[in-house]
């Protein structure tokens, strides 16, 4: 279709495109410079900029909303794809630095089927005080349906990287503001149409971030949320 310019939405796809010569706005990438999509963050060079996702604090930022919500949770599994989510680790140190202060454990569940994700579940539920944590991973928000069932049919709190799940029955949701990062990206898009180079333009970092909460999903599961928590989203499900 030879277009002036493509905007690509997620790790897998930037990948799929990004040696064709063509000027690319991505949005939702985690790890841009680590993919090799750009050689540095403040000055990428070569045909590809765009907006992160990635911070890699946040890991410790959804352990500590879940033990929040639910205190009597001990052990955590940080379900991710290795393939579709390779830099899983820097959440996962960063939730580790925080959960001995918050007296939890937390352990790396690599998922690349559903039976896999089963399995997780599995594990937390045969040690009791288990708690999911489902990160802003492609593969994870592909099985969206089957990880909300799971997490109610055994009464699992979890906490997602993706407001999307909140809606249909997550519990919890910290996640940076995907509609406002589509809106910046459309001000990259009108810079290279207007002859700016791609490689001159920073990658940016998500600007906002939004708290989700369920309390339909609370109820069911057996959680009162504490006020202060409920007082303090951006979004409840009622």
């Amino acid at each position: 279709m030879r277009p002036d310019l493509v905007v690509s939405r997620s790790t897998p796809a930037t990948a799929a495109i990004r040696n064709r010569g063509i000027p690319i706005v991505f949005v939702l990438v985690a790890d841009p410079k680590g993919s090799g999509f750009v050689q540095d963050l403040g000055r990428p060079g070569g045909t590809v900029t765009g907006f992160s996702t990635f911070e890699a604090s946040i890991g410790g930022k959804w352990l500590g909303l879940l033990k929040e919500a639910a205190p009597a949770v001990t052990h955590v599994s940080l379900l991710f794809n290795p393939e579709t989510a390779p830099f899983a680790d820097g959440y996962l140190q960063s939730a580790k630095a925080v959960a001995q202060t918050l007296g939890t454990t937390i352990t790396a569940a690599p998922c690349g089927s559903a039976a896999d994700i089963e399995a997780a579940f599995a594990d937390r539920v045969h040690e009791g005080g288990g708690g999911i944590i489902g990160i802003a991973d492609i593969f994870v928000t592909e099985h969206r349906d089957l990880i909300i069932a799971l997490a109610a049919r055994h009464r699992l709190p979890a906490v997602y990287g993706s407001r999307i799940f909140v809606p249909f029955g997550g519990l919890l949701a910290y996640s940076a503001d995907f509609p406002d990062i589509f809106h910046r990206a459309a001000g990259y898009v009108d810079r290279i149409l207007r002859d700016a180079r791609p490689g001159e333009l920073p990658v940016q970092a998500p600007a906002r971030f939004a708290l989700s909460v369920n309390l339909k999903t609370a109820r069911a599961i057996g959680l009162a949320l504490p006020p202060m928590l409920v007082a303090r989203a951006d979004e409840v499900i009622e």
